[in-house]
């Protein structure tokens, strides 16, 4: 069974990859896609900071 650091390194991890995700979406001009990814974005960000994560370094999207 994983850890709490463990869990939080993985929401951590699986929030910076959607932020990469989320700005060649908006590069490419993929809204929908965007969009859609945004969803993900809020919700990892919801986990974080109810876990008490300090943003403020490695949220680049700032939605």
């Amino acid at each position: 069974m994983q850890n709490t650091i463990e869990i939080v390194k993985d929401v951590v991890e699986q929030f910076q990859k959607i932020q990469r995700h989320m700005e060649h979406a908006k590069e490419e001009n993929a809204m929908k896609t965007y969009e859609g990814l945004k969803q993900d974005y809020l919700s990892l960000k919801a986990i974080l900071q109810a876990a008490g994560v300090n943003l403020t370094e490695i949220d680049r999207i700032k939605e």
